[in-house]
């Protein structure tokens, strides 16, 4: 029997009431409708600095060349989500993530089903390196 998850995408997502997100390359009108209901502060493309949630669109590695940039924008306890095609239509595989974000100073800690297409993948200042 396969699991049903009911958990909205916007909570799994980590968004709260009035957080400062920024879509990059992101083509899902969904996502956008949703995130109204939510919080006024959206941003499309580059994020202001203390924005708190980040996502970004990447179907290849040259994608996620920005990610060390995109750290200095986030708030210390932001995130940055990497949303890329899943299945057999992927072109960018999750280890080509998880590299990019160390080679960042970021860290994963958590994948989201975004979509029936896509597959989203949460990557974090860690601890050790964000402010007391």
């Amino acid at each position: 029997m396969e699991r049903v998850y009911t958990t909205p995408l916007l909570d799994k997502l980590g968004v709260r009431p009035g957080m400062r997100v920024a879509l990059i390359d992101i083509d899902d009108d969904s996502i956008r409708t949703r995130l109204a209901e939510r919080t006024s502060d959206i941003t499309e493309g580059w994020p202001p600095p203390e924005t708190d949630i980040v996502l970004l669109g990447a179907d290849s590695t040259d994608a996620l060349e920005p990610l060390e940039a995109l750290a200095g924008r986030i708030r210390p306890n932001g995130s940055i989500w990497v949303v890329s095609r899943k299945g057999k239509l992927a072109t960018l595989r999750d280890i080509e993530v998880i590299d990019a974000a160390r080679a960042a100073g970021l860290v994963d800690n958590k994948v989201v089903a975004f979509s029936a297409t896509h597959t989203c993948l949460r990557l974090v200042i860690p601890l050790a390196r964000r402010p007391r």
